[in-house]
């Protein structure tokens, strides 16, 4: 386990590009001014000793030392000590629809994006509960399993997409079976599951599924993300709009919210039905109705003590730094015998 304390200094590597950039735009200006000055052959017997070689090295060394020191800024800690602690909380399972009707844009950025967004805020928002992470489309797999690992799950959730499943639909059913294997506490009476999905294509008879989650004490809260009106599903390459999906008469494709699907899950499962347009509003709503639960005690293990580790990163670009002393932008004699980079 390992935490980066100051992530706002990651910032800073932009200085890298920028200095390579920099390092290029100078040897096309001396490339440019000495080529007005004197013919190629005429500078190798005025310089002989130059050697681009070492100023490509040099630059690298710098760059490196410059990443070197960046990473001592952040502070990576690793966790040493590793403790079992009692907490109160509730089950919470999120199944995230990644169709490809989610990559519509009719709420921004898109779909899928705006899903991200909410869970990640709703997951900031919790205390002590456990979390599990589901995605599905024409079938369900699992992402994250029950934990109070909350680092892990939203870094699980950022790599969720419309790729990650080839069999395309959203069944809502597959999820919600899947779901039921997540609660691996018996004496656990709170189990929520939250749905997060558009709604559409939905296979599989959601309703009576819906009833059998209930009766394993099952809280089913679905949040619809996407629009009434709807919106083309995009087609991209390269983050740029290629074309839109289209049917088999060659229709652009339509997508919009299903919000009765969604309300009869969450009506069939003792849950509600949220509107996840307003993502402060869904991160207030779900937080009330987490807190109203009754909690369920659990041992979790958790790591208590960190180790700074920015020492080894800044000695390393100390280290670097110092070494770039030594390497002239001159051809070295010995290796200039040895002819290994080729240079006349």
């Amino acid at each position: 386990m390992y935490l980066l304390e100051e992530k706002i200094y990651f910032w800073l590597l932009i200085g890298i590009p920028v200095l390579i950039l920099m390092f290029l735009g100078v040897l096309v200006w001396k490339k440019t001014t000495q080529s007005k000055f004197a013919n190629t052959e005429l500078l190798k017997k005025l310089s002989p000793n130059q050697s681009i070689f070492k100023s490509i090295l040099k630059i690298i060394l710098i760059s490196l030392a410059l990443g070197c020191l960046v990473m001592a800024l952040v502070n990576p800690k690793v966790g040493t000590k590793l403790e079992t602690v009692k907490r109160e909380g509730v089950d919470v399972v999120f199944a995230i629809d990644v169709s490809r009707s989610m990559l519509a844009e009719d709420i921004a950025p898109n779909r899928l994006e705006k899903s991200k967004q909410l869970i990640t805020q709703i997951i900031n928002n919790l205390a002590s509960d456990r979390i599990g992470i589901i995605a599905y489309a024409g079938s369900a797999f699992p992402q994250l399993p029950i934990t109070t690992d909350y680092a892990s799950g939203k870094m699980f959730l950022q790599a969720m997409n419309t790729e990650m499943l080839s069999s395309q639909g959203t069944a809502i059913y597959d999820a919600i079976e899947l779901a039921k294997t997540y609660y691996n506490d018996e004496e656990q009476t709170n189990r929520v599951l939250f749905i997060v999905s558009d709604g559409e294509d939905h296979e599989g008879n959601v309703k009576s599924i819906a009833e059998e989650a209930a009766k394993e004490g099952i809280k089913i809260f679905t949040i619809g993300v996407g629009s009434e009106k709807g919106g083309p599903i995009p087609i991209k390459r390269n983050g740029i709009v290629q074309t839109y999906k289209k049917n088999s008469q060659g229709e652009t494709v339509i997508t919009k919210l299903n919000t009765t699907t969604l309300q009869e899950i969450a009506n069939e499962a003792n849950g509600t039905y949220i509107d996840g347009r307003n993502t402060s509003a869904v991160v207030e709503e779900v937080t009330t109705i987490l807190q109203n639960m009754d909690k369920k005690e659990f041992e979790a293990k958790q790591f208590a003590d960190f180790k700074d580790q920015f020492q080894w990163f800044l000695g390393a670009g100390l280290l670097l730094l110092f070494l770039d002393i030594f390497f002239l932008e001159r051809k070295t004699s010995w290796v200039k015998k040895l002819n290994l980079f080729n240079e006349q």
